[in-house]
């Protein structure tokens, strides 16, 4: 896999090099697959992100490789199964991660992307939700610049400066501190804000960090991943319509596209960065039970189905992308978080980390519209250890081609769905396609086999077959 990725990485090298394009990576939270208007959302109009999607390209079978938020960040920066590293599900408190098999943060040994751009000669700055490590009670995590960012300001899943809500319910009362521990950790200086405007001081802490870049003439790599629109949901008072959890939640939604519009339009504003930044809007995982949307697909927040882990994805690039493409939309390119990481070593002609397998595949073809090719192997899943559900929702999963199936630990409960034509995973087709599912079976049991094992399958350690 390495020497295929050097391969294709020299092949566009050159041009890479000369371009050094910006990278800013928007990494929503909690959000459905349909919530933004441009992805058929019907609630709320999300016009700055429909804006940038007009003068993009859309992808409508992206995936994130976890459908809950710790593993699914994990995979996004490191470009590798979050498996690997032992961040299976949410990071909690010491005592909870040990009892779900967890490690407490990610390990600053991983690869990480923003170190190696950082090598390279980018300025980095993360912006936003870290929750890699540095939560509830875990003061001792390795600071987020400890991974390879210049500059950091996260919120309370993060050590380092941080901006910590206040929950405003608008009757009267005064706010109420929303931190789970954050506040006593130290190791930063910690401002209170609104929880409404949270997303709008990262905003404006990345454009301070994109001013400098700039003015240096360094190309920059950012990080800007609000914690909206994850709950507990605060939308500020005018868009306070009800107090039903899903109108609070589209509140927020439309508030969020609100802040992040001053990003947009100072990249879309300014000649040089319009010509040599890549923008990237995506969720980390499917939406909370009541709140928003992935329809028509199954499934939501924590669980293996489409709707956990397929996200919408926007990539804006005007002139770097293929000119009969702006505007349109990708349905057929299968691919994954970890691909869109090695994509950008690609794209910024940046060599991966020595001695390094990462799981993903670079796509910059496909990702600037010039290709339609999707990954190539078979994209794998595992449940987080805390989410099992009602009896028959998945253990593990595999992606591969029009092809998705489904099953137990032990390989039992065997499902076969047929994805471009069945998103909904309505008909099983397992016996009538039974070499194919045989086959996608026996890869995940293998992979499964391979990873290290968490608390949702600590007694039996399937067989191949």
């Amino acid at each position: 896999m390495r020497s295929l990725f050097i391969c294709l990485l020299l092949a566009n090298a050159a041009v890479a090099a000369s371009l050094r394009p910006n990278v800013v990576m928007v990494f929503v939270d909690d959000m459905g697959w349909s919530d933004f208007s441009c992805f058929g959302g019907k609630s709320v109009t999300t016009q700055n992100v429909d804006r940038l999607a007009s003068e993009g390209l859309r992808f409508t079978r992206f995936y994130v490789n976890s459908p809950i938020c710790s593993p699914s960040r994990v995979a996004l920066t490191t470009g590798q199964y979050p498996q690997r590293w032992r961040i299976t599900s949410y990071l909690d408190n010491r005592a909870r991660n040990r009892q779900r098999g967890m490690a407490q943060w990610l390990d600053p040994k991983a690869p990480v992307l923003a170190r190696e751009l950082q090598k390279a000669g980018y300025a980095t700055g993360h912006f936003g939700k870290w929750h890699m490590g540095g939560q509830r009670n875990v003061g001792d995590a390795p600071l987020i610049t400890d991974y390879g960012f210049d500059v950091s300001l996260t919120n309370f899943e993060g050590l380092g400066p941080r901006v910590l809500p206040l929950l405003d319910t608008y009757d009267g009362k005064p706010p109420r501190k929303h931190d789970l521990g954050s506040a006593a950790l130290g190791r930063g200086g910690v401002t209170w804000h609104d929880r409404s405007t949270v997303t709008g001081c990262f905003v404006q802490a990345a454009l301070t960090f994109i001013d400098r870049a700039t003015a240096a003439g360094q190309p920059f790599y950012v990080n800007v991943w609000p914690d909206d629109v994850h709950s507990p949901f605060f939308p500020p008072a005018a868009r306070r319509d009800s107090d039903k959890k899903r109108d609070l939640y589209h509140g927020v939604l439309d508030s969020m596209d609100e802040q992040l519009a001053p990003l947009f339009d100072r990249i879309r504003r300014d000649p040089k960065l319009r010509e040599n930044t890549i923008v990237f809007v995506a969720s980390d995982n499917g939406p909370e039970s009541g709140a928003g949307s992935a329809d028509p697909l199954k499934g939501k927040k924590g669980f293996l189905h489409e709707g956990g882990i397929r996200s919408p994805l926007i990539v804006w690039a005007p002139t770097l992308l293929a000119k009969e493409k702006v505007g349109t939309t990708n349905s057929s390119a299968v691919f994954s978080a970890v691909d869109l990481n090695a994509s950008i070593y690609q794209l910024t002609g940046t060599a991966p980390p020595a001695g390094v397998d990462l799981d993903g595949e670079p796509l910059a073809e496909t990702l600037l519209g010039k290709s339609g090719k999707g990954r190539e192997s078979p994209l794998f899943f595992r449940r987080p250890p805390d989410r099992p559900g009602k009896a028959g929702d998945p253990d593990l999963a595999v992606r591969h081609g029009r092809w998705k199936l489904v099953c137990n630990y032990d390989g039992s409960r065997s499902r076969l769905y047929d994805i471009e034509s069945d998103s909904g995973e309505s008909t099983d087709v397992f016996k009538e396609n039974s070499v194919v599912a045989t086959r996608l079976r026996s890869q995940v049991l293998a992979w499964h086999q391979a990873m290290p094992d968490d608390a949702g399958d600590r007694t039996t350690r399937p067989k191949a077959r």
